[in-house]
């Protein structure tokens, strides 16, 4: 995941919204996979602006996933319970596509791909 992190606000109060984002996105899953979209490397890039705007990309392990058109809703949703961010937009992308690779030792362990 790629982040860019604002200059203008405090590194605390940036550590403490990157936290609680990461918590947050923790709570979401592809419902045919038992472990969550952060841990499988769904969330592709991360931008934080000076005014507290959220931007994430993020992808689907296949673009014919079945919850496509509401997944992205979940990600805003969640983000958008993160005490200190202002607003969310949420943008699907398919480059490049997911592969197993860019999931998380914890995910490989509890799917059992290691």
């Amino acid at each position: 995941m790629t982040q860019n992190l604002p200059s203008g606000l405090p590194e605390a109060e940036v550590e403490r919204i990157t936290a609680d984002l990461i918590g947050a996105l923790k709570t979401v899953y592809d419902p045919e996979i038992p472990v969550d979209i952060y841990e499988l490397g769904l969330i592709y890039r991360v931008d934080l602006d000076d005014d507290r705007n959220l931007v994430i990309d993020m992808t689907l392990t296949a673009p014919g996933c079945p919850v496509a058109g509401e997944m992205p809703g979940w990600v805003e949703n969640a983000a958008r319970g993160v005490e200190g961010i202002q607003d969310v937009t949420v943008n699907m992308v398919f480059d490049p596509p997911w592969d197993a690779s860019r999931m998380s030792e914890e995910a490989q362990v509890a799917l059992n791909w290691w």
